[in-house]
């Protein structure tokens, strides 16, 4: 349950801020590479529990991100590279100085050259480098002749706008290495002069090679985007499923459940909330709508014109957030564009509680249909309607069945130690055991 302006995590649990262990003559060292080392949004919550759990086995886990106040503390963050934040206010030289960060960062490059020549790792994993550290690092890893492994957050490694959508539709137009299309459509805030940076960023980028041949393996973790990317071009043998984790130990189960359905994230285009909302009315059950977003004030007039029972709960995070999702009849995803893995749903089972989601994206293989919740026709209000009602008109005990299904389900195959499991596998495959 995360968006840049929306609503956090239910699950995320602060296990502390030093990751760094002592190390021993046969210490592994893994470098772990973002963009931002706090917990910002998803990807950062991957990136940070990722650190943890592999510090907890003796690793010694080093931070390489972006200079940020709201950064936990690192003994190593000496080397971090200065911040950049692109919604400030700065000069036009400063304009320009950043646009060339984004396309290659050559002061990421030194930072990263110092930080290996004091700790040299055995291994580099990195999350979100686009923009702030950039891609330029892996030519210095790759140099240096350390494995580097990425985990696969958007489709940015086919689409140079991230999410295969303009104009509120998926969008694959860039296939074949069309990209001037994130020109054509000005995809990036429908501005000219963005969109242009991010095509000549995408075409710099390819060019040098520096995902296809600097990166050794790719994370992904839905076989979705793994099928994706493979129809865009990249080398099956590239790309390693390992999905998303949470610890159900960390979720209460056996909520009083209350007479709505609840959605908790940002309210974006993408995110199918006109389609929910209509869905709502026509199966005439309550919603709940956690978080904020640019489409708010729309959406609410909306709810007014269709005399929907929607209730707009605004920014809710921690134990309100889980109560939220655990007191509801389900938690309901309906989203029009290509989701990855959305965590959101581990964490609905954890808590107990089934999902409706739409059937796009990864979101269909998170989703045991009839078994541990429901899936809809992305976009289509009447089939959504549907899976909202045939949920309602289960009794609550089949209802929380469902969810424990889940949370069951999970536990087996979605857990931290299976995801360690699988990463120190990956590792191992590239020499590091």
């Amino acid at each position: 349950m995360h968006g840049p302006a929306g609503t956090r995590r239910a699950g995320t649990v602060q296990r502390g801020k030093a990751f760094v262990v002592k190390a021993s003559a046969h210490t592994k060292r893994l470098l772990a590479i973002n963009n931002y080392f706090y917990r910002r949004g998803g990807a950062e919550a991957i990136f940070l529990e990722h650190m943890q759990l592999f510090s907890e086995i003796g690793w010694e886990v080093i931070p390489f991100a972006m200079q940020h106040p709201d950064n936990d503390a690192s003994p190593w963050s000496e080397h971090f590279v200065s911040e950049i934040e692109y919604g400030r206010e700065s000069s036009l030289l400063t304009k320009v100085a950043q646009a060339g960060k984004i396309i290659y960062s050559f002061e990421a490059q030194r930072s990263i050259e110092a930080l290996i020549g004091q700790a040299r790792p055995d291994i580099a994993h990195a999350h979100n480098v686009y923009h702030h550290l950039s891609p330029s690092i892996f030519a210095t890893l790759k140099k240096a002749g350390i494995p580097t492994v990425m985990t696969v957050h958007d489709l940015k490694l086919a689409c140079p706008a991230y999410k295969m959508l303009v104009d509120g539709h998926v969008c694959e137009e860039c296939r074949g290495g069309r990209v001037y299309n994130v020109v054509r459509h000005r995809c990036i805030k429908g501005s000219l002069a963005l969109s242009g940076l991010v095509f000549l960023e995408t075409i710099v980028h390819r060019g040098l090679g520096l995902y296809r041949n600097k990166v050794d393996r790719f994370v992904v973790p839905s076989r979705f985007y793994r099928e994706k990317l493979i129809e865009w071009g990249w080398p099956a043998e590239q790309l390693v499923y390992i999905p998303n984790f949470v610890d159900t130990q960390e979720f209460a189960t056996g909520w009083n459940e209350g007479d709505y359905f609840v959605f908790a994230g940002r309210l974006a285009p993408e995110k199918g909330l006109v389609t929910l909302i209509r869905a709502a009315a026509l199966a005439k059950q309550r919603l709940v709508i956690a978080g904020t977003g640019p489409d708010e004030a729309m959406l609410k007039a909306l709810v007014a014109e269709l005399g929907a029972d929607v209730m707009f709960a605004g920014y809710v995070s921690g134990e309100n957030l889980r109560r939220l999702i655990g007191e509801a009849k389900a938690l309901v995803l309906p989203s029009e564009w290509y989701e990855n893995a959305p965590v959101s749903i581990l964490e609905a089972y954890a808590l107990g509680r089934p999902v409706i989601g739409a059937a796009i994206g990864g979101i269909p293989e998170m989703i045991r249909e009839g078994e541990t919740g429901m899936t809809a026709i992305a976009g289509d209000a009447d089939d959504l309607a549907r899976a909202i009602a045939v949920m309602a008109g289960l009794t609550p005990a089949a209802r929380s069945r469902m969810g424990m299904n889940g949370r069951d389900w999970i536990a087996r195959d979605f857990s931290a130690a299976a995801y360690r499991d699988r990463m120190a596998g990956l590792y191992a495959t590239l020499g590091v055991s």
